[in-house]
């Protein structure tokens, strides 16, 4: 599987060990950056990159998802669901992590660097990323209604009424 990673300085020693990891274990890595600290660096050029390598890969047919990082993961994940056609969650234990795959098929999961060991943030994303979709149709369902909305602006048979930001 192809892994796209994306982070901020925050996130960037966590960056070197993840990678020699993924790789190991026969993932290919795209890295997005950073390359070198910068204390002010920011996260959203990098986690969109990763997001936007994610989605084409997908859309081409590779097998593809992503990983972005920073202190918390709260602005990494923001920046990656900017990207149409990413569902980027939040991990912070094991059940968010599988969750995020079988219930949402997510494509990027976001993890806080400081909120975690480097043990601990290396076996969520592990669990993420061995984790399928489970398929069932109720998921799959609210999954295209998400889709939906994000194309259209609607969701068939349902009102919505949310400004809409995107065109």
């Amino acid at each position: 599987m192809r892994v796209h990673l994306g982070t901020d300085h925050a996130g960037l020693d966590f960056t070197k060990h993840l990678k020699g990891h993924l790789e190991a274990q026969g993932h290919e890595v795209v890295d997005h950056g950073p390359t070198s600290y910068e204390p002010l660096d920011d996260y959203p050029s990098f986690c969109i990159n990763a997001a936007v390598g994610v989605i084409n890969d997908q859309t081409a047919g590779v097998d593809a998802l992503g990983v972005v990082f920073g202190g918390s993961g709260n602005g990494e994940q923001i920046a990656a669901n900017e990207v149409p056609g990413i569902r980027a969650a939040l991990i912070w234990n094991e059940s968010t992590a599988l969750l995020a795959r079988q219930h949402n098929d997510a494509n990027v999961c976001a993890i806080g660097a400081r909120q975690h060991t480097l043990e601990e943030a290396t076996h969520l994303i592990d669990l993420f990323l061995a984790e399928p979709f489970s398929g069932e149709e109720r998921h799959a369902r609210r999954i295209a209604q998400l889709a939906e909305y994000e194309r259209t602006g609607a969701i068939a048979g349902h009102r919505v009424d949310a400004l809409r930001s995107r065109g």
